[in-house]
């Protein structure tokens, strides 16, 4: 199991850098533009669209796999506080499952949406020019896929807990 952990923690780590390195990137587009149109009078054509269809989209998903490693996602312990650390593993690694059948229907749904908008060439429209968007359906199921994997990963670990 050791070798899958390692195995997911490249992707993991190069999506995390790539949401790091966008979200650089995303601050000095969008203060070139605002810089720009105050001082100069002209916009940056279409900050607003390559922002949301493509800066935005990486950094909400790409990180999925590293938070979910690291377990930064919520935990409300309302329930469990009263219940054993074994019952508490077992519910940890009963909701892993869920979360990584959970994370593979999403990645599948929209694998298959990002297949169908690829084939259509998927544009959107921005001031005078289009600008194609179709790359970025393809972010969401590379950030579910990978969270799945760790979904799953974590869960397994759950359930193996030793002495417990």
């Amino acid at each position: 199991m050791r070798k899958f952990e390692q195995l997911i923690e490249m992707p993991s780590n190069l999506l995390i850098g790539l949401s790091c390195i966008i979200m650089l990137i995303m601050m000095l587009h969008v203060s070139a533009d605002v810089a720009t149109k105050y001082l100069f009078d002209y916009q940056i054509e279409g900050t607003i669209e390559v922002a949301a269809n493509y800066y935005m989209v990486m950094i909400v998903f790409f990180p999925l796999a590293y938070v979910a490693r690291d377990e930064g996602h919520i935990i409300v312990e309302l329930f469990t506080r009263k219940m054993t650390e074994k019952a508490v593993f077992r519910l940890d690694g009963a909701m892993g499952i869920i979360t990584f059948i959970f994370m593979l229907v999403f990645m599948w749904i929209t694998g298959e949406e990002a297949f169908t908008r690829t084939l259509e060439g998927e544009m959107v429209q921005a001031s005078d020019d289009d600008i194609v968007v179709w790359p970025s359906r393809w972010f969401l199921p590379i950030g579910t896929g990978v969270m799945a994997a760790y979904a799953l990963v974590r869960a397994i670990n759950d359930f193996r807990q030793p002495n417990r």
